[in-house]
Parts: C-alpha cells; structure tokens; sequence
C-alpha cells in the first residue's frame, strides 16, 4: 500500500468514528463502531473481521420480545411492510375431506397449518393458522372448554420473569394479544385465537397456541360450541 493512500484511508477513518448518522441513531437501525483501527480497517469497511480482529464487532438491536403465543407485545415496533403480505392459500375455503373425524369435529394439521371444521359429505372448512414455533409443537386431543369473545390477557409467571415492566393484565381490545375470539382448550394454557398479525398465518409464531386471522376465528367462534372435539396432529 502506497503512503499516499495509507494516508487517505487513516483520513476516512478519522471521519468515520467522528461522525454519527442521526437518522439512523434514531431509527435503530445497526451500528458499527471501530475502534483501533490497524490491520482491520478494511475487512471493516468491507465485511465482517474474524473474531479477534482490532475493531469492535457489529453491534445489532435486540430482537423484540413476543407474547405468550409468540405475537409482537404492544409498543413494539411493527413488522416490516415485507412481512405483511397474506398467503392467499390460507384463505377459508371448501375443500374435500377424507379423515375420519365426525362432523362437527375440528382438526388441526400442525404441519401444513390448516384448520379444519369438519363438515360431513366428505366436505370440511379449511382455515390458515399459525403454529407453534419449533419446540412448541404438540398433538393430542382437546375440547373447547371455554369461548370469550376480545378476551382479556395476563402474561403468564414465566413471561413476567424475563419481561417485568409488562402490564400484569390487559384487557380484551383490538391491540390484545388474543384477538377478537378466543376458544379455550381444556384445561391447557393452550387456545385456539384471534390476531391482528395476518402475515404470521402459515408459520410457526406461537408458544403452542393456534393463531387465525381475526374475521376467521370469528366466523369459526360461531360455528363452534363448548365441548366440541379438537385433534391437533
């Protein structure tokens, strides 16, 4: 490397440390900090440094925390407008049904996150949900044990261990982490429920509860009742 352009490059460095972009100091978006400059300057300028390098490591903003069935909790920012799009498979529909179930039964495939409200005639509504996120998967068989519409929430001990400045409670509302229905099953912490997040449908969110679109939990809240069967495989 010529003197010249040692020279240059020590200069931008100078410039670098010195100055901070307000807007994204604001915004939150990832900062770097180099410090020390030396043999590191240019992996830092150009790439990531192996740990050890001269300058301090990329420094990123921590994730947001999410609610007990894994939804954004208020006051966090927003997805990104890229998140938002709704998969149109997930739409309610007709379609063909060969299980075994009773009509009348809901089924949940965990793996392709559909719901299911069997119809008869070989016929079921089929409905987009979000699932659990890995290690929060389960199946078994349930009943609807309890129906709240704009259900209230309390965020559970464990959640309040690691996040102590949320609300003990909060009521039900369009902001609540439950949505606009919520039916109970048995006397799990597990629910089928509402969300104001419909880009999530499809994926697995949750800490293990079903996760639908608002307009579809209501219309499946009104088809349903206390005691009917639920079979999450």
């Amino acid at each position: 490397m010529s003197r010249n352009l040692a020279l240059a490059l020590l200069a931008s460095a100078s410039i670098l440390c010195a100055t901070v972009d307000p807007a994204a100091a604001q915004s939150g978006q990832p900062v770097r900090v180099a410090s020390n400059m030396g043999g590191g300057f240019i992996e830092f300028l150009f790439g990531d440094a192996p740990r050890g390098g001269r300058y301090q490591q990329p420094m990123y903003q921590q994730q947001p925390d999410v609610g007990f069935d894994g939804r954004r909790l208020p006051g966090q920012q927003e997805a990104e407008p890229a998140q938002r799009s709704f998969d149109p498979r997930f739409n309610k529909q007709v379609v063909d049904y060969h299980g075994k179930e009773d009509a009348g039964t809901i089924v949940i495939d965990t793996p392709n996150k559909f719901l299911y409200l069997v119809q008869g005639d070989g016929k079921a509504l089929r409905y987009g949900v979000g699932v659990g996120r890995p290690g929060f998967t389960w199946a078994g068989t349930k009943t609807i044990s309890a129906k709240k519409e704009w259900p209230a929430w309390t965020p559970p001990p464990e959640m309040l261990a690691r996040r102590p400045d949320l609300p003990r409670h909060m009521e039900g509302g369009p902001d609540n982490p439950l949505g606009a229905r919520a039916m109970y099953l048995g006397t799990s912490l597990y629910r089928i429920h509402g969300s104001n997040e419909p880009w999530t449908i499809g994926t697995n969110v949750s800490s293990g509860c079903i996760r639908m679109r608002n307009e579809d939990v209501i219309d499946l809240y009104g088809r349903v009742g206390v005691g009917t069967r639920v079979v999450v495989i």
